[in-house]
C-alpha cells in the first residue's frame, strides 16, 4: 500500500489544523453558515437528518488493519458504535458531533487517512476493483495507476471547483468489476501485443436524475499520456460544464449535448497543449508507484490441509467457500469476501467490535491488509485455503459470514430516509424486509446471480439504475412510495434499467420482488441469469404479474 512522506504528513497536519480553525470560528458565531458550508464539505461533513455525517476516503479500498482499528475507535468514541462503508469505498460516520470532528480528523491522519476528495465539486475518490493486484483475469494492477491520480489530483488548483462533483474508476480485468461505464470518466487498461499497457477511455457516464452510460471517447490512450489526458477532458468540463443548474452540470449533461465526436475534437485540441508536457508519466515516476504495491511474502505451493475435506464434510461452509471467495493468482490462496449484508443489519454496516475483528483476521491471515468493495462488503484478499475453516468459523461466530454474496440480499443501498436530509423514503426497513423475504438459501442459490440496488432517492447512491433489479424511493404527497426497474446491468455490458410500472407502496414491495423471481423462475432456460432472461422474455411479462 501507499505510504505517506514528510510532504503527505505536512499537508494533511495543516488541512486538520486549518479545519479545527475553521469549526472554531464557525461555533463562536464568527463565520456564517454559508461561509462555513463549503469549508466543512471540503473535509467531507454534511449535515444529515439527525447529525452531521462524516465521510471518510479509503483511496481505491485499501486499509491497513492499523487503520480499520482507527475506524473502529472513531466509531466507538465518537460516534454511536457502528460504521457505514459506501459504493464509493469510503466509510460513512453517521452520529459525530460538529465540534469533534477536528479531533476525528487528527486522529485520522494518526493512521495515514483524511476526509479530502470526499465531497464537494472535485475530483472524488477514484475506484477500482476489489480484487486488484491479486485477480486471475487483470492485464495489470491497476492500483498504482489509482494512486497517480490521487496523487495529481489531491489539491489540483485547476480543479478544486468544477461545475459538480467528478468520479473515475478503473478496471483492469475484461470482467468489468469497478462499474467504469457509470462514472464521468471510466479507464479500461488494455495491454497490446508488444507488452505495452494502455487506456481505453469512456466519458459522460454517470447515474442520478439523469442516468447515462458514457461512451468511448479515446482508445489505447499509451499509458504515459494518462494524466495529460484526463487532464484536457476535466478542463473542456470546467469551461463548457454548466454551472447554472446543478441538475444539469454534470459532465454527462455536456456530453449528450453536444455529442461524443464533439467532445473528442475538443479534447483533442486542448490536449495539443498538454501532450509530452510536465505531467507526463515517466517510467521512474510509474516505478515509484509500483514500489508500493508489492506482493507479499506468499508461501510457494502451501499445503491446503483438510481443506476439501472440510469442505465436504461441512454443507454450510461448503456454501460460503462458493459464494464468498474467488480464485487468487497465486495457487494455494483465496480471496474472502466478509458480507455485510446479514438479515437485519442495514447493508454496508459494521460494529465497531466487529471492525476491531476484521482488522485481528487480516493481520493473523491475510498479511495485514483488507480492502472495501463497490457492493459494501470487506475483502480479505490474500487468504490460504489450508487457514480458511478456521477464519469461517470465527467469522460464522460473529455474523460474518452470511455466504450471500453476489445473491439478491447482497444488495448495494444507501442509508436513505433514515438518516439522509435528501432522501424521499426510507431504504433500511425495506432492505430488511426484502432480507427477510429470501432468507432460504436453498432458494436464494436456485435464484444464481443477481444484483439487487436500492436508492432512497434520485441521487442514487445506491446505483439503483445499474441493479438487474432497482429500486428508488420517492414521495407521494408525503406518504413512502417504491418505483421498481429491472434489466440493469453495470459491468462490460452496461445499461439502465426499465421501470416497471407505477410506484409501488412499502408494503407491496417485498410481494413484487417475489412475483418478479417466480416470474424469472417459470421461465427461464437452464443456466440462464435472471438479467439474461429479463432481455431475452422482455418486461412485459414481469409487468402483467406484479400489478395483474
Amino acid at each position: 500500500m501507499y505510504k505517506y512522506d514528510d510532504y503527505d504528513h505536512k499537508l494533511i497536519a495543516e488541512r486538520v489544523a486549518q479545519h479545527r480553525d475553521q469549526t472554531q470560528r464557525y461555533l463562536d458565531g464568527k463565520l456564517e453558515e454559508l461561509e462555513y458550508l463549503p469549508l466543512r464539505l471540503q473535509n467531507g461533513i454534511y449535515i444529515q437528518r439527525h447529525a452531521p455525517m462524516l465521510r471518510v476516503a479509503i483511496p481505491y479500498g485499501m486499509l491497513r488493519a492499523e487503520q480499520m482499528r482507527k475506524l473502529a475507535h472513531i466509531a466507538r468514541t465518537y460516534d454511536k458504535g457502528y460504521a457505514h462503508f459506501t459504493t464509493r469505498q469510503n466509510v460513512q460516520f453517521n452520529w459525530p458531533k460538529l465540534e469533534d470532528t477536528p479531533d476525528i480528523l487528527e486522529e485520522l491522519a494518526t493512521v495515514e487517512m483524511h476526509a479530502i476528495q470526499t465531497s464537494g465539486n472535485t475530483i472524488r475518490n477514484t475506484t477500482t476493483d476489489e480484487f486488484a493486484g491479486v485477480a486471475r483475469d487483470e492485464v495489470t494492477d491497476p492500483r498504482p495507476w489509482c494512486e497517480v491520480i490521487r496523487q495529481w489530483s489531491t489539491f489540483h488548483p485547476e480543479f478544486h471547483f468544477l461545475p459538480r462533483k467528478f468520479k473515475i474508476a478503473i478496471c483492469a480485468s475484461a470482467n468489468d468489476r469497478a462499474a467504469i461505464r457509470v462514472h464521468d470518466i471510466g479507464l479500461q487498461l488494455v495491454k497490446n501485443e508488444d507488452g505495452s499497457i494502455g487506456f481505453d477511455v469512456y466519458v459522460g457516464g454517470g447515474l442520478g436524475r439523469t442516468p447515462m452510460i458514457g461512451d468511448l471517447v479515446r482508445e489505447n490512450l499509451p499509458a504515459k499520456h494518462l494524466l495529460t489526458y484526463l487532464e484536457a477532458i476535466l478542463r473542456v468540463y470546467n469551461q463548457f460544464g454548466r454551472r447554472d443548474n446543478k441538475y444539469k452540470a454534470r459532465i454527462k449533461i455536456m456530453v449528450k449535448a453536444l455529442g461524443i465526436e464533439e467532445i473528442a475534437e475538443r479534447v483533442e485540441a486542448e490536449w495539443e497543449h498538454l501532450i509530452d508536457g510536465p505531467s507526463t508519466l515517466t517510467e521512474a515516476a510509474m516505478t515509484k508507484a509500483q514500489s508500493f504495491f508489492i506482493d507479499p511474502d506468499y508461501e510457494v505451493s502451501p499445503s491446503e490441509g483438510d481443506f476439501e475435506q472440510q469442505r465436504a464434510d461441512n454443507k454450510a461452509f461448503s456454501r460460503f467457500v462458493t459464494n464468498n471467495t474467488v480464485a487468487h493468482k497465486q495457487d494455494g490462496y483465496v480471496a474472502v469476501t466478509i458480507s455485510l449484508k446479514k438479515t437485519g443489519v442495514p447493508p454496508g454496516d459494521i460494529t465497531d467490535a466487529q471492525m476491531d475483528l476484521v482488522a485481528d483476521l487480516a493481520e493473523k491471515y491475510s498479511y495485514g491488509e483488507l480492502r472495501i468493495s463497490h457492493h459494501q462488503n470487506i475483502v480479505l484478499s490474500d487468504v490460504k485455503k489450508a487457514d480458511l475453516f478456521t477464519l469461517w468459523q470465527i467469522l460464522e461466530e460473529n455474523g460474518l459470514a452470511t455466504p450471500n454474496i453476489g445473491k439478491l440480499t447482497d444488495m448495494i443501498c444507501c442509508p436513505g430516509g433514515d438518516f439522509c436530509n435528501l432522501a424521499n423514503a426510507r431504504s433500511i426497513p425495506v432492505a430488511e424486509e426484502i432480507q427477510s423475504r429470501f432468507d432460504d438459501l436453498d432458494y436464494l442459490y436456485d435464484l444464481g446471480e443477481i444484483e439487487f440496488n436500492f436508492s432512497g432517492c434520485m441521487n442514487a447512491c445506491g446505483h439503483h439504475h445499474v441493479g438487474n433489479i432497482g429500486l428508488l424511493g420517492v414521495d407521494r404527497k408525503g406518504e413512502e412510495f417504491y418505483q421498481l426497474s429491472l434489466g440493469g446491468r453495470s459491468g462490460t455490458d452496461a445499461n439502465i434499467g426499465k421501470i416497471l410500472g407505477p410506484a409501488l407502496k412499502l408494503e407491496r414491495v417485498a410481494d413484487a420482488i417475489e412475483t418478479v423471481m417466480k416470474v424469472y423462475v417459470d421461465n427461464r432456460i437452464e443456466g440462464e441469469t435472471f438479467v439474461e432472461a429479463y432481455h431475452r422474455i422482455g418486461q412485459q411479462k414481469f409487468k402483467e404479474a406484479v400489478y395483474a
